[in-house]
């Protein structure tokens, strides 16, 4: 069964490829996005249940604006350095997990675990 759609604003997308692999195998859409403004049209376009953002492409302050924004998206963010102070945070801002990018298995089981699927799924 594939879910509904994930975005994804990766620092660098060049080493993102593998993620959007896996990530396609569980989910109907995935798409790539390359900037801020870009992810807020397609979350609100598409009406994705997740958006994946890295922290080096994003500030705690626009985790804030997309989770108040877009309350039904589960905002998922990486980073890929472990940072405890940055990662608690992200999570005060609002994201519902935050990974290490190089945790792909964890990235997935975070984004199929987000609450919005959980509704849709009870829906």
């Amino acid at each position: 069964m594939h879910s509904p759609g994930i975005a994804i604003l990766p620092s660098d997308s060049s080493d993102i490829r593998s993620l959007v692999s896996l990530l396609s195998r569980s989910f109907r859409s995935v798409q790539l996005v390359k900037s801020l403004d870009e992810l807020r049209a397609s979350i609100a376009k598409h009406r994705f249940a997740v958006a994946i953002l890295d922290m080096e492409a994003a500030s705690l302050a626009d985790v804030e604006n997309l989770t108040r924004d877009f309350p039904q998206a589960c905002v998922i963010c990486t980073h890929r350095l472990a940072d405890e102070q940055m990662w608690t945070a992200a999570l005060a801002a609002g994201a519902c997990d935050v990974c290490p990018l190089s945790d792909q298995k964890g990235i997935l089981h975070a984004a199929l675990g987000s609450p919005s699927l959980r509704r849709s799924a009870a829906a």
